[in-house]
């Protein structure tokens, strides 16, 4: 029974990929996908950029805000 299903899903599936263009379809499909492959390597690599930009300014802040906080700590002891 579970065969004979999985042979008319088959040839359904097989007639309407016919129906729909057939190749031409599945050409249009993957050109499709790869430029929105392409979009989002840009779109990945934009954010890596900006991510690395905002941890060296969060570093700097970081860097700053101990150094002044040790200017207070000495400033007090004295």
């Amino acid at each position: 029974m579970k065969f004979l299903l999985g042979v008319i899903v088959g040839i359904l599936i097989c007639f309407l990929f016919f129906y729909f263009g057939g190749g031409k379809t599945v050409k249009k499909f993957g050109e499709g996908l790869t430029d929105t492959g392409k979009r989002m390597e840009i779109l990945e690599e934009t954010i890596r950029k900006e991510k690395e930009e905002v941890e060296k300014g969060v570093e700097k802040g970081v860097k700053k805000k101990i150094f002044k906080e040790e200017k207070e700590i000495q400033k007090r002891s004295q």
